[in-house]
């Protein structure tokens, strides 16, 4: 409950952002402009990006006659999570990973790559698949794309100022202050700055969120710290390209940074994530792997 309450807080601090840089700079008219526009570019991506995602990593549907063990994996973690059974796709990729997709339970879908299937145990595996069906039970892929719609919105709001200052349409007698052009060359750099931070702050509560579902419904968290171990040291060994666009979907961001740069992940770090599976194994009793 503590990272739902922290995803919520999150995204009343980016609404409220969006709202104290727009009356600055838009008005009413500007800021509606702006959320409008991002409203509809995000909409979209709600609406496909589970098709756009899984046809960008060449994905394809695992028939069950193919895999029936991963099927029934799948379909007993769902029923665990009192969700509906996901589609299971493979991705051709080298590289352990796996993510989630779909608006929510009932259109989900589990992907997993090639790498990951020859890279984990059965239980490691098993972790991971319970991570990502607990990104669908938490409707993740609905709050990403409010928090991306407030970010545009900031950024297109960004743009009217960056363009009015260029054409000298700012504000009467504002052309002539330097303090006040100042003033707005700062909020052009700083406030996509805040409103990134913010927005990744977001994805990192909504992993952790899943770490945590996903142990409970697997009820071994242990095997998923495991999993992640693995994933982990894999990723960074052999690193492959992944459009940033999507990196937040998959289980390990081999672009994660660390110490400040982690403002700027979409993953907190795997030794956290690690050390909080650790520690609710305690809370749940689970003392072996």
């Amino acid at each position: 409950m503590g990272y739902a309450i922290r995803s919520v807080l999150l995204l009343g601090i980016l609404t409220g952002l969006f709202l104290f840089v727009g009356n600055l700079i838009g008005g009413k008219t500007g800021m509606t402009i702006a959320l409008v526009l991002a409203g509809i570019m995000n909409f979209l991506a709600y609406w496909f990006s589970d098709k756009i995602v899984l046809a960008m990593y060449g994905a394809r549907e695992i028939p069950y006659e193919e895999a029936p063990w991963l099927h029934r994996m799948v379909e007993d973690l769902a029923q665990r999570a009192n969700i509906p059974k996901p589609k299971v796709y493979l991705v051709p990729m080298e590289q352990p990973n796996a993510f989630a997709t779909g608006r929510g339970p009932s259109n989900g879908a589990v992907a997993v790559t090639s790498g990951i299937l020859h890279l984990l145990n059965e239980r490691e595996l098993r972790g991971v698949l319970a991570h990502e069906i607990g990104h669908i039970k938490n409707r993740d892929v609905l709050v990403a794309t409010m928090a991306a719609t407030i970010a545009g919105a900031i950024s297109y709001l960004v743009n009217m100022l960056q363009f009015a200052l260029l054409f000298g349409h700012s504000k009467e007698g504002e052309n002539n202050n330097p303090l006040s052009l100042i003033a707005s060359i700062a909020m052009i750099i700083v406030t996509p700055i805040i409103a990134t931070i913010i927005q990744m702050a977001i994805s990192r509560s909504r992993e952790y969120m899943a770490d945590e579902a996903g142990a409970k419904i697997s009820g071994e968290p242990l095997a998923l710290a495991s999993a992640l171990e693995k994933i982990h040291n894999y990723v960074h060994q052999i690193p492959t390209e992944v459009n940033q666009g999507t990196a937040h979907l998959f289980i390990e961001n081999p672009l994660s940074g660390h110490g400040i740069w982690e403002l700027f992940s979409t993953h907190p770090s795997t030794e956290k994530r690690i050390e909080r599976l650790k520690e609710l194994a305690r809370q749940m009793g689970v003392y072996s792997y």
